[in-house]
């Protein structure tokens, strides 16, 4: 694979590089509420800007199913990215017409574009590989030479992730030569003792990852409310928490595979439960009590681990030479169900080893519960790419530009 400093060694200058960049930001209409993922794509395109290369920055946001939606629009990622970059930059109005060309055409060496939202273009997600190539062949008519840096869309089999590379000559950008570095420490190079916690809402969004974990992990934390399907498969009550029961067969075999393995399946003791979910608008008290794991009422939700699981989870962290972790372990959005996601952030910093934070929900909470980003070995901005890639499948995106 090709990197950006390859490209900046046989000079840019008067080249349009189109960077495919993840800015799909959260959004609270036109404010963004998270700009990690803006933030880590500044330092390849501003190298491109310096070099002088004519730089269009290209992106998905959301799922506006393939036509223009005022709700998704890119502009307000475009003005995030002029601020921190300190210079204006430009956007247009439409991925491929007379907007984006009126706008690429005036751009002079060292200036920044961005066109906007990838996904307005039914092209670009389209499983007819005919008519995802016509949309790729329409991008690459903007450019001259294609840089990957969206990370967090490199899973996704899209035109401008998988085609567009094809059509032009193509690099990998900082983002996602640093991701790619930090997953390989966590499959091909892995520190011991290795673990993992995993949480999120649901257990079939990670069943292909555990399955690969207890091969490789020493310790595994399960959190979050795919826990309580866990803790089902094992007999216990759950009340009206979370639960996938057509997955407590598959998750019995991991029990039992994670002990015939040697790997340590740590599931929560304890859990915070409510009769309702809580109010995420107006954060009102939501009063919680805390209950044995074994002892959920049957008319009461689980909604973050408990104060003994928190020290428990800390305690199996504390000598970690490599940890990834992956998903809340709460409903942290609202302050009466944080404790749980920051007991385990707070693990991951004090943890003597490298650390990774894999991207998504867990991204997210680390920046809103306020931790210093500098504090973890790294925080992904891509958690299904991770997820897959731990996973050990191929994905499109870094396969195109390994061609």
């Amino acid at each position: 694979m090709k990197t950006i400093d390859e490209l900046l060694s046989e000079g840019v200058a008067g080249k349009r590089v189109f960077v495919r960049a993840d800015l799909n930001v959260p959004l609270d209409g036109t404010t963004i509420t998270d700009d990690g993922r803006i933030r880590a794509v500044v330092p390849t395109v501003k190298a491109l800007a310096d070099a002088g290369a004519r730089v269009i920055v290209a992106s998905h946001l959301g799922r506006p199913k393939g036509v223009p939606d005022p709700a998704f629009s890119l502009a307000p990622a475009a003005a995030r990215l002029g601020e921190l970059l300190g210079a204006d930059v430009a956007f247009a109005e439409d991925t491929v017409g007379t907007s984006a060309e009126a706008v690429v055409s005036g751009l002079a060496d060292g200036q920044v574009a961005v066109i906007e939202n990838l996904r307005f273009n039914a092209g670009e997600t389209s499983k007819d590989d005919a008519e995802r190539a016509a949309f790729a062949d329409k991008l690459a008519g903007l450019a001259d030479v294609y840089v990957g840096d969206g990370f967090g869309a490199v899973h996704r089999k899209h035109a401008s992730v998988f085609d567009l590379p094809k059509r032009l000559p193509h690099y990998a950008g900082y983002l996602i030569a640093t991701e790619v570095g930090v997953l390989k420490k966590l499959t091909d190079d892995v520190q011991r003792p290795y673990v993992v916690a995993l949480g999120g809402a649901k257990v079939s969004d990670k069943l292909a990852v555990i399955d690969q974990l207890l091969g490789k992990a020493d310790r595994l934390l399960i959190g979050g409310g795919m826990a309580y399907t866990f803790l089902k498969a094992k007999g216990y009550e759950v009340g009206i928490s979370l639960l996938q029961e057509d997955q407590i067969p598959a998750v019995q075999e991991y029990i039992e595979r994670a002990e015939k393995n040697g790997v340590e399946l740590v599931l929560p003791v304890d859990v915070l439960v409510a009769s309702e979910f809580p109010d995420l608008k107006t954060k009102a008290p939501a009063n919680p009590a805390t209950v044995a794991a074994d002892a959920i009422p049957a008319d009461q939700e689980g909604l973050d681990i408990g104060p003994e699981t928190r020290k428990l989870y800390a305690s199996k962290l504390a000598d970690a030479a490599t940890v990834f972790w992956n998903g809340p372990m709460g409903v942290f959005e609202h302050p009466d169900y944080a404790e749980g996601t920051k007991a385990v952030a707070q693990a991951l910093v004090d943890a003597p080893g490298f650390t990774v934070v894999g991207g998504g929900d867990s991204a997210a909470a680390v920046r809103t519960l306020g931790f210093d980003e500098n504090a973890f070995g790294h925080i992904s901005t891509g958690g299904g790419a991770s997820l897959e890639y731990l996973e050990g499948k191929t994905l499109p995106g870094l396969a195109a530009l390994e061609d």
